[in-house]
């Protein structure tokens, strides 16, 4: 039980620190931006991090040229054991869905990405079943 609420508190420490980092940016060539960050877990087992990891160190040019397509400006990923922090910086009112499916359309290899990286991830707890990804929200700013 201990070691629950004890990871449970580490989660909700470590999304304060990732959601109260950068609320937007503006370029002079793109516009008003905001960051927005999601969580999801990797199914356990050292093989599993190990493959994810790895993939995340060869990803395929024709992932990361659709996520160019659709307009991604940024893309972080970061984590602690099995739980991974993404942030993505995108214009100010991006539909994420609409941006998705582009980048998920730009080339058959895309989707096949998706459907391999989804063979990793598991839900964070409290996500509804079959709910990977997962947004969340700052509840938290310092700003000086």
């Amino acid at each position: 039980m201990y070691t629950k609420i004890k990871s449970r508190l580490f989660l909700c420490l470590l999304l304060a620190l990732f959601t109260g980092a950068v609320s937007c940016k503006r370029s002079k060539n793109t516009g008003a931006l905001e960051e927005r960050v999601f969580v999801v877990t990797i199914a356990p087992g050292d093989e599993k991090i190990r493959g994810y990891l790895d993939h995340h160190q060869h990803i395929w040019p024709e992932v990361e040229a659709g996520f160019k397509k659709a307009g991604y400006k940024k893309i972080t990923l970061s984590r602690f054991d099995h739980l991974v922090v993404m942030s993505i910086l995108v214009p100010r009112g991006a539909n994420l869905d609409s941006m998705s499916k582009v980048a998920e359309s730009y080339d058959k290899r895309c989707a096949e990405w998706n459907r391999l990286m989804d063979t990793y991830q598991l839900g964070v707890p409290g996500t509804a079943p079959g709910q990977k990804w997962v947004e969340v929200k700052p509840f938290y700013t310092f700003e000086h």
